[in-house]
């Protein structure tokens, strides 16, 4: 079954409209009467999802579908790719830039929320060309009652 679709596009270096994705999917999950929690770990992950197009790659994607079971979203970039990805998912590994940050940036804990907040997570990165993650939050079960 379909569900509501959303597609959003990301400009590195655009830190200004980082985040917009996840408060606009936010306003509709509150609108869905999605449980809060639930809200929470989708627009902490896409948010660090957002945040990691703007600081690393040229430019990327984000696509988000909501269905009565979950919420899949999938952001795909063309970049400079992850070498390795097992090291990018450790908590405080990063390769941001100086100045991404002096701009509060680049923690390296990017990967590691977007895992800790989904129910489900794939990572594909090709060096030189860019990466794809794909998060998926379960709903089944998480609706408000009213």
């Amino acid at each position: 079954m379909s569900g509501i679709k959303f597609e959003y596009k990301l400009e590195g270096g655009d830190f200004a409209n980082a985040g917009k994705a996840s408060s606009q999917i936010k306003k509709t999950l509150k609108q869905l009467n999605i449980a809060s929690k639930t809200i929470k770990r989708v627009v902490v992950s896409l948010y660090e999802a957002e945040v990691n197009v703007v600081a690393h790659a040229y430019r990327g994607k984000i696509d988000v579908e909501i269905t009565v079971e979950m919420i899949d979203i999938v952001i795909a970039d063309e970049g400079p790719g992850i070498e390795n990805i097992e090291q990018a998912m450790q908590p405080g590994f990063s390769t941001a830039t100086a100045k991404v940050v002096s701009m509060g940036f680049g923690a390296g804990m990017g990967l590691p929320n977007m895992k800790k907040n989904t129910d489900f997570m794939n990572v594909e990165s090709e060096v030189g060309v860019g990466t794809t993650v794909q998060l998926k939050v379960a709903l089944v079960d998480k609706l408000v009652e009213n």
